[in-house]
């Protein structure tokens, strides 16, 4: 662990302006600097650099954050990974805070296997240099048309015929034995001597998304094995199903693309790299896993699988569209011609054709899916009928309800059907889906605003889908924040600013003018009232806790931007950048003094959350009458009556209606 005092060090002394310039050529202008985003692709200049906040903020994609909070987008770090990259950069020792003798040992377990696995790279990419690597394994490169280049970048190498290579070079190089097991690489035959796991193979090393390799793929090059492919075993280190081969090196793209591909070998992956589709990867020799996909989602929610198109890859691919719709992301498909896959294919086209044939051919996920199945279906009735019962059930498992409708339509279009009765198996598969999840935890309801209970699944027996229209929590955070995001942004731009009204307001305070945070904060403190969106309330309470320690305000919102919980360091940077300050301004305000323009505005602005507030209630009641019985129906009118008046008299307040 790093201490506070260390960490403190680091953020002092790193300059977002030379940290971000190590990575994107950054242009002056006044007291700033642009460039073009590195996180999307743009011509014309939307990403800034302020160095006085210490805050980068995209106007294009909408990133933002701090020093700490770039290196970790960039590069895909930990936030200890990229304390520990700043702390290289400026040249500031680390002296981690002492440890147990269990967390010692661990740490120094971790990192012997990760010793290990480094020494085994070098080793196998050293014995290409040998008589019998470059005889075998350097010309089997040669003919897959794997470059120089691309056999330094991936470390591809080779493990040598002899039974104890490895070993011994490892034995010599003063690595224990039971790590050189402990880390998959070599294996205790029946008379307790150690035998390299990996013999006569070209190696393929897997990387951690950080760079660590952690694991090794090996392919035989006799005709006569029949174990063409083997895999380092699950070890401390690597868990199979939590790993891709290529994420290291694609994650970047990835990112920036908002795409990746999902391809079946190793050479596949490191093919299209070399031709330059380079975010690519493969699932190291397993089927695909949630987990997977879940790394995956770190960078994008869009996915093309590129299997090969045989039985095997077909089936494949069709439960990889289903397990990547559960996660709620969006898969396509697309099948390269009859007899190649994506290694052959690169080989044979440019960078240009590959990307063309992509686009031409990429297919929607369950349109691919549907038109398989239907081609199995034929003409037979039944088979057809379970054919649409199993899309509806794939639809099911998508989590929002918009895409779930858009597809609803789109294959009741594509049978000639109904949409309502696809959309009542969907609504059938998905109440069996949450009673079989309930039946696995404890049920949960959650708070809205208001103080009116919602449960996910099931109430008082029924359970609610809302499939044509979004769901209501979702609802009620859309209609609120706005009015969220902009009460927190007075908090973060100038929550320490005293409010100075005048005496004959109702505000007016003769014991001493409160800050704006103080007064946002009592307003809403009067009526128990949170807000609805959970990061924007995680960012209010963190601002309050640090705002009673006595910080100023620069200093909070700096801690806030360099905090390790990413999602209040980005609310952070983008509600306390000037863009959105002057989103709120008018020409007139802006001639105005801030303390007059703060008197004026932050009142009215908890006058406009009071309004949203009481528009989502009336949401939730509305909603609720469509279920209730005469009886509720009259109780529920009258609610909606006060509501009504409340939010009349808050218009008029407003300046929205007259008495």
């Amino acid at each position: 662990m790093i201490p506070k005092e260390t960490v403190d060090q680091i953020l002092d002394t790193a300059r977002i302006e030379e940290v971000i310039g190590d990575f994107v050529t950054l242009k002056r202008r006044g007291s700033s600097y642009v460039a073009c985003c590195p996180f999307h692709n743009e011509k014309t200049p939307s990403f800034h650099v302020t160095p006085s906040k210490g805050i980068y903020k995209c106007f294009g994609c909408g990133k933002a954050g701090s020093a700490v909070g770039f290196v970790m987008e960039y590069e895909h770090m930990t936030y200890p990974e990229a304390l520990r990259y700043l702390a290289r950069k400026y040249n500031i020792e680390i002296q981690e805070e002492e440890e147990t003798a269990e967390q010692i040992a661990a740490r120094q377990r971790t990192e012997s296997l990760m010793a290990v696995s480094e020494f085994a790279r070098k080793f196998f990419c050293d014995q290409l240099q040998t008589q019998e690597g470059h005889a075998v394994a350097h010309n089997y490169y040669r003919t897959r048309g794997i470059l120089d280049s691309t056999l330094e970048k991936w470390s591809l190498g080779w493990a040598p015929s002899g039974k104890t290579a490895l070993v011994d070079a490892a034995r010599a190089a003063g690595y224990k034995d039971e790590y050189l097991v402990a880390a998959g690489l070599a294996v205790q035959q029946d008379n307790g001597s150690l035998a390299d796991k990996f013999r006569e193979r070209v190696m393929f090393p897997i990387h951690s998304v950080s760079g660590r390799v952690i694991a090794f793929s090996g392919r035989t090059l006799r005709s006569d094995n029949p174990a063409k492919y083997v895999n380092s075993p699950e070890t401390e280190i690597y868990i199979k199903s939590r790993n891709l081969l290529g994420i290291y090196f694609a994650k970047s793209e990835i990112a920036k693309q908002d795409r990746c591909i999902l391809v079946e070998g190793n050479v596949d992956v490191v093919m299209m790299h070399q031709v330059g589709i380079t975010n690519v990867v493969a699932s190291c020799g397993t089927s695909l896993t949630e987990e997977q996909i879940r790394l995956i989602k770190r960078f994008t929610e869009n996915i093309t699988i590129m299997y090969d198109g045989d039985s095997a890859g077909l089936h494949a691919a069709i439960r990889a569209i289903g397990l990547i719709l559960k996660e709620g992301m969006n898969p396509k498909v697309v099948f390269l011609p009859d007899g190649d896959d994506p290694d052959s294919f690169s080989r044979k086209h440019t960078l240009e054709e590959i990307q063309a044939f992509i686009a031409e051919h990429e297919q929607d996920g369950i349109t691919f899916k549907t038109d398989l199945l239907l081609s199995q279906a034929g003409d037979d009735p039944l088979k057809k009928a379970n054919l649409i019962n199993e899309i509806a059930d794939t639809v099911a498992d998508i989590p929002d309800a918009i895409k779930r409708q858009v597809y609803v339509d789109t294959v009741a279009r594509r049978f000639d059907i109904d949409a309502d009765i696809i959309q009542d198996r969907v609504r059938k598969t998905r109440e069996a889906n949450h009673r079989a999840a309930d039946s696995r935890r404890p049920s949960e309801r959650t708070a809205v605003p208001g103080g009116m209970p919602e449960n996910n699944a099931a109430q008082d027996g029924k359970t609610a889908e809302y499939s044509r229209e979004e769901s209501p929590l979702k609802k009620i955070d859309r209609i609120l924040m706005p009015s969220e995001k902009e009460l927190l942004g007075f908090i973060l731009r100038f929550g320490r600013t005293p409010l100075q009204f005048e005496s004959d307001s109702e505000f007016y305070d003769p014991d001493g003018a409160q800050s704006v945070a103080e007064f946002i904060d009592a307003a809403l403190q009067a009526d128990d009232l949170h807000f609805a969106n959970e990061d924007l309330q995680a960012t209010y309470d963190a601002y309050f806790a640090l705002y009673d320690q006595g910080q100023e305000q620069d200093t909070i919102v700096l801690n806030l931007l360099n905090g390790e919980d990413r999602s209040v360091a980005s609310v952070t940077a983008n509600l306390s950048t000037e863009k959105y300050e002057l989103s709120v301004h008018n020409f007139t305000d802006a001639l105005t003094t801030t303390d007059s323009w703060l008197v004026k505005y932050v009142p009215r602005a908890i006058l406009v959350y009071h309004d949203k507030r009481i528009t989502a209630q009336q949401e939730q009641i509305r909603r609720r009458l469509q279920e209730a019985s005469p009886e509720e129906i009259l109780e529920l009118m009258k609610q909606l009556g006060k509501l009504n008046e409340f939010k009349k008299t808050i218009n008029i307040k407003l300046g929205r209606l007259t008495k």
